[in-house]
């Protein structure tokens, strides 16, 4: 796919990247709260729900001319965590037709040739793994690792999250910067217009921490 000199480009490769670390970084942040929060006292398997109404999906794309802001949409989300064997299932999915830099026309360029969200209407993280000190109801960061799935492709990353106890819910904070480009995705920079390599993307969700549902 070839990008035009026009400015609208610039932004639509923006999208993708964006997309994949929203997905990564929501996971990210709710596996690491799921771990940090748990009733280790017992082995009792939790629960932590994101809250679509309070959960900001953020990215930035730095350029000479100006930074391009957009944002996505938590779709759905499901964390489970067993403090008995240390294992964590579920995923978080974000809405990939929910991308918005706000521009039509850039925003149309992204979904249709970039990111062909009528392909691939869902980026989707798993978690894995967290690492990290944990204090129970207490402020803490810990490292997320995981893998996403985007445009039909997988890739693993690792994010350190900040979890923090506000009564019975917990905030959950990230950043990430994704370098797009060593990940195969094209730079949108032509003769005119020059953009980063990577892309900046800002998490905060709050979330609540309950007991699981017998059986899976």
């Amino acid at each position: 796919m070839e990008i035009p000199l026009d400015l609208t480009p610039m932004p639509l490769q923006i999208s993708p990247l964006h997309r994949l670390r929203q997905s990564c970084l929501l996971a990210v942040c709710a596996a690491a709260a799921v771990l940090a929060y748990a009733p280790v006292s017992r082995a009792q398997e939790s629960a932590l729900r994101l809250d679509p109404a309070q959960t900001r999906i953020e990215i930035s794309l730095d350029g000479n001319f100006h930074t391009v802001h957009g944002k996505f949409a938590l779709k759905s989300n499901s964390i489970r965590f067993d403090p008995s064997d240390g294992k964590i299932s579920g995923s978080i999915v974000v809405d990939a037709t929910s991308g918005d830099t706000g521009n039509n026309g850039r925003d149309k360029r992204m979904h249709h040739e970039i990111l062909e969200s009528d392909k691939f209407p869902e980026i989707v993280f798993t978690p894995k793994q967290v690492d990290g000190k944990i204090t129970p109801g207490a402020p803490c960061t810990v490292s997320v690792s995981g893998q996403f799935k985007l445009h039909g492709q997988d890739h693993e990353i690792t994010v350190p999250v900040s979890i923090k106890p506000d009564g019975s819910n917990l905030e959950i904070a990230a950043h990430i910067d994704v370098p797009y480009v060593q990940w195969g995705l094209k730079n949108p920079s032509n003769f005119l217009l020059r953009v980063a390599n990577s892309v900046a993307v800002e998490i905060h969700a709050t979330g609540r921490l309950e007991a699981a549902a017998s059986g899976r």
